[in-house]
């Protein structure tokens, strides 16, 4: 199996929650791709998932996804 990296929080609170981890990617799916990123931006709103001011589904949780 795969792994990437990527900036997981296990709790909620400051940038000093973020940790960066090695997880497993599943392969793709029916009808999915595995793209492979060189870099990533996030958006201003993850911080707000990070504080708690947005709730996210789980933690722990990836920063940078799109919740739906």
């Amino acid at each position: 199996m795969n792994t990437t990296r990527a900036i997981r929080i296990h709790e909620l609170g400051g940038p000093e929650v973020l940790r960066r981890e090695e997880v497993a990617l599943p392969k793709p799916g029916p009808g999915e791709v595995l793209v492979r990123h060189e870099a990533v931006g996030l958006n201003f709103i993850d911080t707000y998932h990070r504080s708690g001011l947005y709730p996210v589904p789980s933690l722990p949780a990836v920063i940078g996804i799109r919740l739906l």
